[in-house]
């Protein structure tokens, strides 16, 4: 295993790692509150959304890894992989953790038809960070115009499936539309 694969390997474990302890120490349940964990739960208008391994949510934060590996060269052109993944990291856990915050949640449940949002478990939000992981390295891997298809399939995928998705979800989050939020619903 070279240098770059190991330490890209440590520094996911170590961040996934540290911001569990801190969401845990947050109070955010280690597992969703039913008491098991499932590998899909494809409900999003439900308690047990962003509570279990992967859900519909999923593919914005590969997306967001794949949006990692395309911006930071532009900020750090001279980084290794490694680097440039541990900042990716560093934003991808930070947001985990204020997305768990009170005011977030809030503002999620104000703003957005999430109503039954309390944050999301320490295993989802592993996941979560994870998936982020996945997409950086499947940008790494792919010529760019096959990471475009991948985030614009996931964009269009979540909005005709959920009606949300990343850029719908930032949008409601930072600058709520009435009709947005009026066509979420259903």
């Amino acid at each position: 295993m070279n240098r770059t694969v190991l330490n890209s390997l440590l520094i996911t474990v170590f961040a996934i790692g540290a911001t569990a302890v801190v969401l845990y120490t947050m109070g955010q349940p280690l597992i969703c509150k039913c008491g098991y964990v499932k590998l899909w739960h494809g409900v999003v208008i439900s308690s047990e959304n962003s509570q279990h391994l992967a859900d519909w949510y999923t593919p914005s934060h590969v997306i967001h890894g794949i949006l990692f590996f395309g911006l930071f060269p532009l900020a750090l052109p001279r980084a290794r992989l490694d680097v440039r993944l541990a900042l990716a990291l560093a934003v991808e856990c930070a947001w985990e953790i204020v997305e768990n915050t009170d005011a977030i949640i809030n503002r999620y449940r104000e703003a957005t038809i999430s109503l039954d949002y309390f944050g999301d478990s320490v295993v989802n939000s592993s996941a979560d960070i994870l998936a982020m992981v996945v997409g950086f390295f499947l940008a790494a891997r792919l010529p760019v115009w096959a990471s475009v298809v991948i985030v614009v399939f996931f964009e269009v995928l979540t909005a005709w499936l959920i009606r949300d998705g990343l850029a719908l979800n930032i949008l409601m989050l930072v600058w709520p539309v009435e009709a947005v939020k009026a066509w979420q619903g259903g």
